[in-house]
């Protein structure tokens, strides 16, 4: 009897770790890699390599480079993912990739104003640092220009240019012409527009301006 339970018991832990095995097996086969290569053409030192990190999808999967630049991540599904080199000196660009259902893989640039615009790439993925990363902002300098095309002296400037250097380009011999400009300085002369002083306080304290007295005429005698 004891025999008999020892045998089943040992025919269920084979049936068991056959089943697992089977179960493991499908996951590797639907599970993928993604290969590609950094280079860092600024520089011919290989200190960047040890603090650059290869991320998808932010860091749901992780990889590291080699001495050579090349990386591998395995254990990736099907599906879509961005993936990014992360690198504290050096800046790079981002690629997606498409990996479908038997392990084909498509590579294409990071579009986000037009994610359904395709832009390929190969594959394996090549990345090439664009610049360095900057993390302050250079100051400002004064230039003169910016003085110049300042909006309130463009605003001085311009109305000086038309009352001095327009009226010498003139022809000011012509009386009409002098006529004519002679008007226009007139209308923009503020002060003959303005009312005097005298009448604006005549007309706000005086309740209006002053009246002329009116002569009474004389009155007829009647004859009796």
């Amino acid at each position: 009897m004891y025999e008999r339970h020892c045998f089943i018991s040992i025919l269920l832990i084979f049936f068991c770790s056959q089943c697992f095995a089977e179960l493991e097996e499908i996951n590797t086969n639907n599970r993928f890699k993604i290969e590609g290569k950094v280079v860092v053409p600024f520089t011919s030192d290989s200190d960047w390599i040890g603090s650059t990190t290869v991320l998808v999808d932010g860091g749901a999967f992780l990889g590291f480079v080699k001495s050579d630049g090349s990386f591998v991540i395995n254990n990736v599904p099907s599906g879509s993912y961005v993936v990014d080199i992360a690198n504290p000196t050096y800046m790079f660009e981002p690629v997606r990739i498409d990996i479908n259902q038997k392990g084909k893989i498509r590579a294409r640039r990071v579009n986000n104003v037009q994610p359904q615009a395709v832009s390929q790439l190969s594959y394996p993925l090549k990345y090439k640092a664009r610049a360095k990363t900057n993390y302050f902002q250079q100051r400002e300098q004064w230039r003169i220009t910016d003085m110049l095309f300042n909006p309130m002296v463009m605003m001085m400037i311009l109305p000086f240019l038309v009352i001095m250097v327009l009226p010498k380009s003139m022809n000011t011999a012509d009386p009409e012409t002098q006529k004519e400009m002679q008007s226009q300085m007139n209308m923009l002369n503020p002060k003959q527009n303005m009312p005097e002083l005298s009448e604006l306080m005549a007309g706000w304290f005086g309740g209006g301006a002053p009246k002329k007295p009116v002569k009474s005429k004389p009155l007829k005698s009647r004859r009796n």
